[in-house]
């Protein structure tokens, strides 16, 4: 199936996107060439099916290949819907900015009022340090040190995958082992704050459970549940319909299975069965850090938004301002030496408030301007203010590494080959 049609977009302002690029037609061998790559995974069985969308400068085009299910009928469709797994983050990240656009929440203000239970905290003498060898913490918490992830709180399984903290979160199950966690956002607090930091706010990154405190802190400063000041704020602003923490009954048909493999025996399993799961039903824990479900338009619209800070009737939903500040690197050196993540992951991306950012030109699809974020079921969106670019690809399929999969690779390669200019 494949998709090219011209929609309404926000002309494209030297200086505002810092781009010149004009919309244009897309070149139908290089549009080809894409397909045929994605085509390739497909048949190699590495995914049973997918859905990729790109736009650029309003110019849209889809592919959508495979079936639903490893040895099923049923075709992919372009309304499938997806488990986000991270690619949550960046949308959660955006939510709190519409709360610090309205003066709610500040970005460095202390957030002991909204989580009183990570107030006063201990923090752990070293890395290796039992739970209890600790020092005070020399300040707060803020919102700014949750949405570049260096709260204190977060895997330590990137530093050292056998020390009490690592030991203690995944008990408490709170790690990305343990995930999604099954409990209320208050039972999620009152686990995390029997844990001390383990490092002091601001100085150092580490990945994932600073987005899941965002989450709650959103809920709770809202006076609403995280899904629905999303839904209020963003999706139906923006139109995403088909965007929350849980798939209604009647398109359950839509939640295809996600796989990935037993790395003991090697075979491939479904890790969640089709239309069923944790996004099969309204979860006790909306998961700010990676429990969203969507479909590859609802994203599109999001990363139009965060191109032109505009919903689909012209509002604002966050100013370009905010916008700027969120897709600029907020990391020194001197921590991402000290935040182990992918490997060489660093001397190529940094991190802005809730998503990655690229700051170097290290491959034909890895060039600097773009930002956004991966989840760990396939899903990538990525969105380029240079270049006036949104690109969305989405799938069920764990890869076998901690790595991102060779089809997004080749996605993100061929998505930028097709710019001339």
């Amino acid at each position: 199936m494949l998709t090219d049609v011209l929609l309404p977009s926000p002309p494209l302002r030297q200086g505002a996107t810092g781009s010149s690029l004009q919309p244009r037609a897309l070149s139908k061998a290089r549009l080809s060439r894409l397909r045929a790559t994605l085509e390739r995974h497909v048949h190699r069985g590495e995914v049973p099916g997918l859905v990729a969308l790109v736009d650029f400068g309003g110019r849209e085009h889809a592919e959508v290949l495979g079936t639903m299910a490893y040895g099923g009928s049923v075709p992919m469709k372009r309304d499938t819907i997806f488990r986000l797994a991270s690619t949550t983050k960046p949308i959660t990240a955006a939510g709190a900015m519409v709360l610090v656009e309205e003066c709610r929440l500040r970005l460095d203000d202390p957030l002991d009022e909204w989580l009183p239970e990570i107030r006063d905290r201990r923090v752990l003498r070293t890395l290796e340090s039992p739970l209890d060898d600790t020092v005070p913490a020399a300040r707060s918490i803020t919102l700014r040190d949750l949405l570049t992830f260096r709260s204190g709180y977060g895997e330590a399984a990137f530093l050292s995958p056998g020390c009490p903290f690592q030991q203690a979160l995944s008990a408490a199950h709170l790690s990305l082992a343990e995930w999604p966690f099954g409990g209320t956002p208050d039972e999620f607090m009152k686990r995390l704050g029997e844990l001390p930091l383990l490092h002091q706010p601001g100085e150092r990154w580490l990945y994932h459970t600073s987005g899941e405190i965002l989450g709650v802190l959103i809920a709770r400063v809202s006076g609403m549940t995280l899904g629905e000041f999303l839904h209020e704020r963003i999706f139906e602003p923006l139109g995403m319909a088909q965007t929350g923490f849980s798939v209604p009954r009647a398109a359950l048909d839509r939640l295809p299975p996600c796989y990935g493999r037993d790395l003991s025996t090697g075979k491939m399993g479904a890790l969640f069965e089709a239309g069923s799961g944790y996004a099969a039903a309204p979860p006790p824990f909306e998961s700010g850090a990676g429990g969203l479900v969507s479909t590859a338009d609802d994203l599109r619209a999001f990363g139009r938004m965060m191109l032109a800070g505009v919903d689909g009737e012209g509002g604002q939903v966050l100013s370009r301002p905010t916008i700027d500040l969120m897709v600029r690197d907020h990391l020194t050196a001197g921590q991402k030496a000290a935040s182990p993540f992918f490997p060489g992951f660093w001397d190529t991306y940094g991190w802005g408030l809730g998503l990655a950012v690229t700051t170097a030109h290290a491959d034909i699809g890895i060039v600097p301007g773009r930002f956004g974020w991966d989840g760990a079921f396939g899903t990538s969106l990525w969105m380029d203010l240079r270049r006036d670019l949104v690109g969305v690809l989405l799938m069920q399929r764990r890869p076998d590494q901690f790595e991102l999969p060779l089809v997004a690779r080749d996605f993100w390669t061929s998505v930028y080959q097709l710019i001339g200019s």
